[in-house]
């Protein structure tokens, strides 16, 4: 799959206009969680990924961690632990 992360990486599928993935981002950036960010708006199969993890709902921002787990709106704590940061 094309959007699988870089290894060690984490991806956050996103839109422009979410709140909650700008909460997010600011809150990895502080935090120096690196990640890659796709608009599912913008990059081809991405939206249908989405779906597929959240039980059919375009929801972001969706995490995918290097593992291959996913989580939808977790909060930095959750990514912390996912990372075992």
């Amino acid at each position: 799959m094309e959007h699988l992360p870089e290894a060690g990486k984490v991806t956050m599928f996103s839109t422009t206009w979410c709140g909650y993935c700008r909460r997010l981002k600011t809150q990895m950036d502080a935090a120096g969680i690196e990640y890659a960010e796709v608009n599912i708006e913008e990059v081809p199969g991405t939206a249908e990924f989405v779906e597929e993890v959240n039980g059919g709902n375009q929801t972001v921002p969706t995490l995918l961690f290097p593992d291959g787990t996913s989580a939808t709106n977790p909060s930095l704590a959750d990514v912390k632990q996912r990372l075992g940061a």
